[in-house]
């Protein structure tokens, strides 16, 4: 027997009400995921037992790099872009004044005879020595990122896709070395008290150690986008560059792994304050942390 289309239809579910019921699914899931994301975002820090920490700082845009003064005043770089970047000095009370500004994407900053030396990552831009109000520019670089200063050799390494390099500055002949190239996104370089250097590759998210073979083998894996790295007698610091759930690493001595931040946002420079306490710069958040260990004596 045939049946009428409105025989067909009864019984049958409309079509509106089935795009309905999909447009409320795909709203649930956009909203679900929107505040899983946002939870992340706004999750306060947590530090492992045996640490504590404060805000120090806020309102510090992009906080990158970190530089302790003789005086308790601090050097914070402003990673922001297209020349509104800055290096400013922070003091004790939390009273601001910019050191240098104009810059783009400053990142790297480190003491190096008597001055400053500081670089941008962006392209062709120089290494610059900071001295006294001058500025001077050292070597070429492209995206360099992290430094190190052992007094005789400046190190500096670019954050590039699959062609960065490690170069090295000598101070007294004023030569650049390429000690590395065709590197993929290494950030940092650092020495251990144990003559160790070290450096990041963030994309693959492992450290690795120079090695004269240059084979350069890989010392920890497993990381969250690693970006900078600092040694120091309680072990290896690293921080994780991600904008959700980043973490502040301690490697000891021994090799134990430890999490002494978690839930951190753009993570990016760590220093000893000469205090036992250590500062972050917690770019993703605008802010400078003060780290104190319950066992905090000066250092």
């Amino acid at each position: 027997m045939d049946k009428s289309l409105s025989d067909i239809g009864r019984g049958a579910v409309p079509l509106r009400r089935v795009l309905k019921r999909v447009a409320f699914s795909i709203a649930g899931l956009v909203l679900a995921a929107a505040g899983f994301f946002s939870w992340q975002s706004f999750y306060p820090v947590q530090a492992a037992n045996g640490w504590s920490y404060r805000v120090l700082h806020e309102q510090v845009p992009k906080a990158a790099s970190l530089a302790m003064l003789s005086d308790g005043a601090i050097l914070v770089s402003q990673e922001l872009r297209e020349g509104r970047g800055s290096i400013v000095r922070i003091d004790g009370p939390g009273e601001r004044h910019e050191v240098l500004g104009g810059l783009s994407k400053p990142d790297g900053l480190i003491a190096a005879r008597g001055g400053w030396v500081f670089s941008q990552e962006v392209a062709d831009k120089p290494v610059m020595f900071l001295d006294d109000g001058v500025v001077t520019p050292l070597f070429e670089g492209s995206g360099v990122q992290g430094l190190w200063d052992d007094g005789e050799n400046l190190y500096a390494i670019e954050d590039r896709k699959h062609i960065g390099r490690l170069l090295r500055y000598n101070w007294q002949s004023q030569s650049v070395t390429v000690v590395r190239d065709n590197l993929d996104e290494a950030e940092s370089i650092t020495r251990c008290p144990d003559g160790r250097m070290l450096y990041t590759k963030k994309a693959q998210g492992v450290v690795r150690v120079l090695a004269q073979d240059r084979s350069d083998p890989v010392l920890i894996g497993g990381l969250n986008q690693p970006t900078f790295l600092r040694c120091d007698e309680r072990g290896l610091w690293i921080n994780e560059d991600s904008t959700h759930r980043a973490r502040l690493l301690l490697i000891t001595p021994q090799g134990k792994q430890q999490t002494i931040l978690s839930f951190l946002k753009a993570p990016q420079a760590v220093i000893a304050t000469g205090n036992g306490s250590y500062l972050v710069a917690e770019g993703g958040r605008d802010r400078v942390l003060e780290l104190t260990p319950s066992d905090s004596t000066p250092r």
